[in-house]
């Protein structure tokens, strides 16, 4: 019997622990293929966040380091200098990212560090019981913003890859969703292209997936996909935002 689709030898065994429709696991899983597609298995290093992913460690069938919230970035590229043959990738949701790892993304990428950044937007900080993120579209209610983001009170949203573009060292930027198959796909390739550019040491690379909490949204995981298409993506478009040759 031909073998359709076998999971990947880059992910272990051990059960994940996300919420019920929760993308995670996709984006787990799409990083993991890229990897043995790549051929990079024995050289792929990840350091895992403070967040949703925080045990991102037990999941990647490589080594993996555990950063202080917010420093993955420079882990990574402590990581990268020593070891520069590597294959070296932060993956970072949008609280860990865009928060309090503000400084560590922005200066990674301006000086054009040799590494891959995953970044997991799903507008809420997950892992702390769904509070106000940096990527909170205006009006949507989490557990510090009852009654919605108010643009007087806290601003609008950080588009992160669009500011990530602008920074001379960044050699590839793409943003992409995970709320349907065909996005899933572009996803993976975006994915595969951020780890062929550092393989090529172009320089830094940053992929943000678009994705959904159904938890802390307070929705079921289809109504979830559904949100997230008719909300985010107007927000924060899709596309390649970067790609220097």
């Amino acid at each position: 019997m031909a073998i359709v689709f076998k999971k990947t030898k880059m992910l272990t065994d051990v059960p994940f622990h996300y919420c019920p429709g929760c993308t995670h696991g996709i984006a787990h899983r799409l990083v993991a293929e890229c990897i043995e597609e790549l051929g990079m298995e024995d050289k792929a290093i990840g350091v895992a966040p403070v967040g949703c992913a925080v045990f991102a460690y037990n999941y990647f069938n490589c080594d993996m380091m555990e950063a202080a919230h917010g420093r993955a970035p420079a882990v990574a590229t402590g990581i990268k200098r020593v070891h520069p043959d590597k294959l070296v990738f932060t993956y970072q949701g949008d609280g860990d990212l865009a928060s309090i790892g503000t400084a560590e993304i922005v200066h990674a990428a301006a000086r054009g560090e040799k590494i891959t950044t995953i970044f997991i937007n799903n507008a809420i900080y997950g892992m702390t019981g769904g509070q106000m993120a940096p990527t909170t579209l205006e009006g949507q209610v989490t557990t510090t913003s009852p009654y919605g983001r108010q643009k007087e009170h806290c601003g609008l949203p950080i588009r992160m890859s669009e500011l990530i573009a602008t920074l001379d060292g960044a050699c590839y930027v793409e943003r992409v969703s995970m709320h349907d198959v065909p996005n899933i796909i572009r996803a993976k390739k975006a994915i595969k292209k951020a780890l062929i550019c550092q393989m090529e040491r172009k320089g830094f690379s940053f992929i943000e997936l678009l994705s959904t909490c159904p938890t802390n949204w307070g929705m079921t995981p289809t109504a979830a996909l559904t949100w997230l298409k008719e909300n985010m993506i107007p927000y924060y478009p899709l596309g390649v935002k970067k790609e220097v040759e």
